[in-house]
């Protein structure tokens, strides 16, 4: 039975089918999951695979978040002139279209 961890783990991974489940904590302290999606289950292989590809690429969720705005940075290489000629007269060219105000 995939446990809560692993069910959780879909979910961060934006798994679009419903995971419909309850818990139930057992005396000793472990939790059991009980499957109530008309979806199948999936595997606890699966779904350690799945969290495994979550897990290694925390970097770039830590990055994305601090990195600045694509839009800034991409205004920061045109106004160094770091683009090529015609993309310089592209990008140019609708800025001359919507001026700042």
């Amino acid at each position: 039975m995939v446990d809560q961890y692993h069910a959780k783990g879909l979910e961060q991974l934006g798994y679009v089918f419903e995971i419909d489940f309850s818990t139930t904590e057992q005396p000793d302290g472990s939790i059991t999951l009980d499957w109530r999606s008309p979806d199948p289950q999936p595997t606890v292989e699966a779904c350690t695979a799945a969290l495994n590809i979550y897990n290694a690429s925390q970097y770039q969720r830590n990055r994305s978040h601090e990195y600045p705005p694509i839009g800034d940075q991409l205004d920061d290489l045109f106004h160094r002139s770091l683009f090529s000629d015609e993309m310089t007269a592209k990008l140019q060219a609708v800025k001359d279209k919507y001026p700042k105000g």
